[in-house]
């Protein structure tokens, strides 16, 4: 998979408004505003245009074709889920994106300064198209072992998290978020540090450690705050590793993340860098709440990746 550049798909000013939208997303709570959400988008005068799929993968292929086919804008309905499947087609180029938060977790919409309500995140995206304005923000690039590119705009998770979410995928019972919830009752009690071996730029260290997210934002998982000092426009990435905890003391700090305070702990660890490679044995990446790429990987920092539609 190559990463496009803006000549390879250039924005016509004529060309349709390509809408994304995930009607489970955030337990299916948004389906009926989708009309009215289309409706809010046609306000800017662009033909719109609803892309049809029926999985993940079909999602981001399509998004992809109706890119190549001159979309003049890509427009995701959903959570952090479906703004990451859209954002693969545009990420590198000058078609704008904008994100309409619709999901159980908004963290990319929500750190880049889009308003919580669906309806208000169109007006403003539709202010946005009226006015040909979009605004650049980063995204990190990760690059797997075998060559595979992938972006993404909110948290890398390659620890615990990773690995709960990993587990929770492979179990068919029970269902719904209790699954989650069982998930990690199951890994706690399997916790043990692994062996990281980071690289910072030009750093390189040897780390165990239960926790390792890598941030382009602050916030995943609904508003946890994992890499709290993270900016989207900063062109670097933020590191935090979370060292040899036991159960008991990650029961005990994992409430702090979501005000970001447990960056404070001493068994944690804060850095920054506009290039990372993690290595570790048997981990499977979560980017923005998706199954990614395996360990090891690189991530880099690439500034202005990505043009919102605010």
């Amino acid at each position: 998979m190559l990463a496009v550049t803006s000549d390879d798909h250039p924005s016509p000013l004529g060309g349709p408004v390509a809408v994304l939208a995930n009607p489970t997303a955030g337990r299916g709570r948004h389906r009926g505003l989708l009309p009215e959400l289309l409706d809010g988008l046609a306000a800017a005068g662009r033909p719109v245009r609803l892309l049809r799929a029926g999985s993940a993968a079909e999602a981001e292929a399509t998004c992809r074709t109706a890119v190549a086919e001159g979309a003049a804008a890509l427009v995701a309905v959903g959570g952090d889920g479906t703004v990451h499947r859209a954002m693969q087609a545009v990420a590198g180029t000058t078609v704008p994106f904008g994100p309409v938060p619709a999901g159980t977790g908004n963290d990319f919409a929500m750190e880049t300064g889009f308003p919580a309500d669906p309806r208000a995140a169109v007006d403003v995206i539709a202010t946005a198209l009226r006015e040909g304005r979009s605004r650049p923000v980063d995204l990190a690039r990760m690059a797997g072992l075998d060559g595979t590119l992938r972006w993404y705009g909110a948290v890398l998770a390659a620890g615990f998290d990773a690995i709960v979410n990993e587990r929770a995928n492979r179990m068919r019972w029970p269902r719904g978020p209790r699954r989650y919830d069982l998930a990690i009752l199951v890994e706690l009690a399997r916790l043990r540090p692994r062996r990281y071996t980071l690289t910072l730029d030009e750093e390189r260290i040897e780390v165990d450690a239960v926790l390792v997210a890598v941030g382009n934002g602050a916030s995943y998982g609904g508003g946890m705050r994992i890499c709290p000092a993270a900016d989207p426009t900063d062109g670097l990435l933020d590191v935090v590793v979370g060292g040899r905890f036991d159960r008991r003391t990650l029961i005990r700090v994992k409430p702090r993340i979501y005000a970001g305070t447990h960056v404070a702990h001493p068994l944690v660890s804060t850095y920054r860098a506009r290039t990372v490679t993690i290595a570790a044995a048997d981990i499977t990446t979560y980017a923005d709440g998706e199954r990614s790429l395996p360990l090891p990987l690189t991530i880099t920092a690439v500034p202005a990746a990505l043009h919102l539609l605010r």
